[in-house]
């Protein structure tokens, strides 16, 4: 399971190191594509292929369906790290997630997200600045109790 943050440098080549506690459960690979909130998910092999599984029985005759599926796999990309732990993020998931110099790696359970610095501190501001911080996290978790989670 993947928890936590870390910031990583991205060179001029589009290389950011996967940070070590990731890479341990990921090995050598990792499957990247466009995800939501305007960031990218990245996905073990393992939990890639269940994800890509789940939706393959999306029926194509549903346009929400295939245009749902589209958006995950078209863009999706198999890398390889290499031996100092590198990956070359594609330039074109690189601009949909607006990646320039720092990243963000964010553990969220059995896939990564890769943040713009400034999205993802912009994102956790949204619930941890301001007077109504309580109130924020009050939502959220009773949410999470009519999703039978909590």
């Amino acid at each position: 399971m993947f928890t936590g943050e870390h910031t990583q440098k991205m060179d001029a080549k589009g290389r950011t190191i996967v940070p070590a506690k990731f890479r341990e459960e990921l090995g050598s690979n990792v499957v990247v594509t466009r995800g939501l909130d305007g960031c990218l998910f990245a996905y073990s092999k393992e939990q890639w292929n269940i994800f890509e599984e789940k939706l393959t029985t999306l029926s194509f005759a549903d346009k929400k369906a295939r245009s749902f599926t589209r958006f995950f796999l078209a863009g999706a990309a198999d890398l390889e790290a290499d031996k100092l732990g590198r990956v070359l993020l594609p330039a074109a998931l690189r601009d949909f997630a607006s990646l320039d110099k720092e990243v963000v790696w964010v553990g969220v359970g059995n896939r990564m997200e890769i943040w713009n610095t400034d999205a993802w501190n912009s994102q956790m501001a949204d619930y941890l600045e301001g007077d109504d911080v309580e109130e924020k996290i009050d939502d959220l978790a009773a949410y999470m109790v009519e999703k039978g989670l909590l």
